[in-house]
C-alpha cells in the first residue's frame, strides 16, 4: 500500500529530530501534526523539579500565583470573613467606638424626632432679635427627652443666622442650676461672665435691674440669651428668686431673652402666678416622651457613623418597646444598648477563654476564629435582654414576678379594672373581674374567702392598699398602690416555640400572659399539673405556671363528643 509506506518513509526520518527538540529548550513548538508528548506519572512529577518539566517553561506564567502563594487556605478563607464582617467584638477599639456612640455625652450631628420644637424655640429668639426685644420662654418635658440638647442647637443656629442676615448676634450663656451654691447665685453667674459690665457695688439683683430700668447705649445694646437648665432648683419657699428672674424680661429696657428647662409642665402656673397677673406668662413648650418608632430612629442615626452593624434589628426594637413603655428615657435607652455591648464583650471573653490550649495552639483553628466569632458578633435579643434586666430591675418587679400566679392575676384584674379612669373600687367588684379573667384564660378562679386572705397578702406587701369595713369584706374598698407600668414589666415575656427559627417579640401584660401560655403548651404538646414551664430560650428565668387541667383531658372528651354525636346521628 502505497500510502502507508509513505507515512512511514516521512515518520522514520522525523522521530530522532522530534526527540532533539524536545531535549531542546530552545526548540520551536510542536505542529499539530507532532506526535502526542508522553506524560509523566503523578509520582513522578511530584518528585521532578521545575526546571525539569517538560513544560513548566510554557505554563509558568499560568501556575505562578499559585505556586507562589504563601497564604494557607485557612489564612484566605479567614481574610474573607474579615472583609464582609467589620465589626468585631474582640477589638477593644472598635467596642469603644460603639461605647461612645451611645454615650450620653456624645453629642449627634443632627437631633431627629424634635424639630417642630426645636422650630418653635428659634422662631421665639429670632422674633426677639429681630425687634431687639425681650422674652421668655419655658421648656418642659420627661427626662431624657432631649430639651438641653436641643437647647445647645437652637442657640448655634441663631447665632448662625443672626451673622448671615446682618444682625448683631446675642451672647449665650447657659447655666446649669444644679451647680449653684445658692438660688440667688444664677444673678451673680450673669454678671460675673462679663456679659454685663458692673458700676458701684450694688448686688448682682439691684445692678441688672437698674440697668434695664434705663436706656442703654448703642455701645452696650447686644442681646443676651439666657439658657438655665433644671429651673426647678431655684424654687425657694417665697419663690422670690425664680420671679425675679422672670421679672427681668419685663423690664422696660431689657434685652434679655430667657430659655428655662425644667421637667415640671405646670412650673410657670403653680410658681409664677403674678406673671400671669400682668400678662407676662412665659411661652410654654412641651417635649413630649419618645415613642418606640422614635427611639429606634434615633438608635440609628447614633449607630450610622460606625462603618459596621452592631445590633440586630430586633434588638434595638425590644430596647425602644421597654423603654418607651417605662419612660420614654432616650438616655435610658442609651445606658440599656451600652449594658448589651458590654453583655456580648463579656460573652465573647468567655466563650474565648473556654476554648482548650490545645486548640489554641492550632494554627488552622486558630485562624478560624472570626469565623467563629461570626455566629456571636452582633448584639441580640437575648444580650438586650439581660441589660433591660438589669435597667429595670427594682424591688417591686421582684416582688411581683415572685408571686404565685392567682395572686398575680389579682394585680392584673386590678390593672385592667383601673384603666378606665378608676382610682378605687371594693373587693367584691374585683373579685367579679378576677373571676371573668380566669374563665376567659380557662383557669379555676379560687373561692371568696381565699380570694381575701391573698388580697391582705398583696395589702401587706404593700401592692395594694386595703380600706376598713365594719360589716362585710367584700365592702372594702381597694385601690392600687404600684404603678401599672411595672406590673406589665414584671409580666411581660419573650416567647417562642421553635428554638430554630426567629423568635417573635410580644410584650403582653399579666392578664395576656396566661393564654399565650396555654396555647403553647397545648401546640407543644406539654403536660399539665403544677410544673415549671420555659419562657422561651431568650428569657433564662423560669415562671411557675399553674396549668389547667384541660390540657390533656380536652382530646378525650372531644373524641367522646365526636362519638356520641355520631351515635345520636
Amino acid at each position: 500500500m502505497p500510502s502507508l509506506a509513505v507515512s512511514r518513509s516521512a515518520e522514520e526520518p522525523l522521530t530522532p529530530q522530534k526527540r532533539r527538540l524536545r531535549s531542546n529548550s530552545t526548540a520551536a513548538p510542536e505542529t499539530p501534526f507532532s506526535s502526542p508528548t508522553k506524560r509523566k506519572s503523578p509520582r513522578r512529577c511530584l518528585d521532578s523539579t521545575p526546571s525539569s518539566h517538560p513544560n513548566f517553561s510554557t505554563r509558568n506564567d499560568s501556575i505562578e500565583p499559585i505556586s507562589n502563594s504563601s497564604k494557607s487556605p485557612a489564612e484566605e478563607l479567614s481574610e474573607d470573613f474579615s472583609e464582609i464582617l467589620n465589626w468585631n467584638p474582640r477589638d477593644a477599639s472598635q467596642v469603644s467606638a460603639v461605647k461612645e456612640a451611645l454615650h450620653v455625652s456624645t453629642a449627634p450631628p443632627t437631633i431627629v424626632c424634635r424639630e417642630e420644637e426645636q422650630r418653635r424655640v428659634f422662631d421665639f429668639c429670632r422674633a426677639c432679635v429681630e425687634k431687639e426685644q425681650s422674652g421668655s420662654l419655658y421648656v418642659c418635658g420627661c427626662p431624657g427627652t432631649g430639651k438641653s440638647l436641643s437647647m445647645e442647637k437652637v442657640s448655634n443656629k441663631l447665632i448662625e443666622w443672626a451673622r448671615d442676615g446682618g444682625f448683631d448676634p446675642p451672647e449665650v450663656l447657659s447655666i446649669n442650676c444644679t451647680a449653684l451654691t445658692s438660688s440667688s447665685q444664677i444673678f451673680g453667674k450673669i454678671v460675673e461672665n462679663g456679659y454685663v459690665k458692673v458700676k458701684g457695688t450694688a448686688a448682682p439683683l439691684q445692678h441688672l435691674q437698674n440697668l434695664y430700668s434705663q436706656k442703654q447705649q448703642s455701645s452696650s445694646s447686644k442681646m443676651l440669651l439666657i439658657i438655665a437648665d433644671e429651673l426647678d432648683y431655684l424654687i425657694t419657699k417665697d419663690r422670690a428668686v425664680l420671679h425675679d428672674l422672670f421679672m427681668l424680661t419685663t423690664l422696660p429696657f431689657s434685652r434679655c431673652i430667657l430659655i428655662g428647662i425644667a421637667n415640671a409642665i405646670d412650673l410657670a402656673d403653680r410658681f409664677l402666678p403674678k406673671l400671669q397677673s400682668l400678662n407676662c406668662k412665659p411661652l410654654v413648650v412641651t417635649y413630649r416622651a419618645y415613642s418606640k418608632d422614635q427611639i429606634i430612629r434615633i438608635l440609628q442615626e447614633r449607630l450610622m457613623v460606625l462603618p459596621h452593624v452592631v445590633f440586630h434589628p430586633q434588638a434595638l426594637e425590644l430596647c425602644a418597646r421597654k423603654v418607651a413603655a417605662a419612660s420614654g428615657d432616650m438616655r435610658k435607652a442609651l445606658s440599656v444598648c451600652r449594658s448589651a455591648v458590654e453583655v456580648l464583650e463579656a460573652e465573647v471573653r468567655e466563650s474565648t477563654n473556654n476554648m482548650d490550649s490545645d486548640t489554641r495552639e492550632n494554627s488552622v483553628v486558630s485562624h478560624f476564629l472570626p469565623c467563629i466569632t461570626h455566629f456571636i458578633s452582633n448584639v441580640k435579643i437575648d444580650h438586650m435582654a439581660a441589660a433591660l434586666s438589669k435597667a429595670f430591675r427594682t424591688p417591686v418587679i421582684d416582688t411581683i414576678q415572685s408571686l404565685p400566679q392567682h395572686q398575680q392575676i389579682i394585680l392584673c384584674s386590678a390593672v385592667k379594672f383601673f384603666r378606665g379612669g378608676k382610682k378605687d373600687t371594693i373587693v367584691g367588684e374585683l373579685n367579679k373581674s378576677y373571676v371573668e379573667t380566669c374563665k376567659s384564660r380557662m383557669i379555676p378562679p379560687v373561692g371568696i374567702s381565699e380570694f381575701l386572705s391573698m388580697c391582705r397578702v398583696l395589702n401587706d406587701q404593700g401592692l395594694v392598699k386595703l380600706g376598713q369595713s365594719r360589716g362585710d369584706d367584700k365592702l372594702k374598698r381597694v385601690t392600687l398602690t404600684v404603678d401599672e407600668a411595672d406590673i406589665n414589666f414584671a409580666l411581660q415575656v419573650i416567647y417562642g416555640l421553635n428554638h430554630n427559627q426567629n423568635q417573635s417579640i410580644a410584650s403582653v401584660s399579666a392578664s395576656e400572659l396566661f393564654a399565650n401560655l396555654m396555647n403553647a403548651n397545648r401546640n407543644a404538646g406539654l403536660g399539665v399539673g403544677r410544673e415549671f414551664v420555659s419562657l422561651g430560650p431568650v428569657c433564662n428565668r423560669r415562671v411557675p405556671i399553674l396549668l389547667h387541667k384541660l390540657g390533656r383531658r380536652e382530646p378525650k372528651k372531644a373524641e367522646k363528643r365526636k362519638k356520641m354525636e355520631e351515635t345520636n346521628h
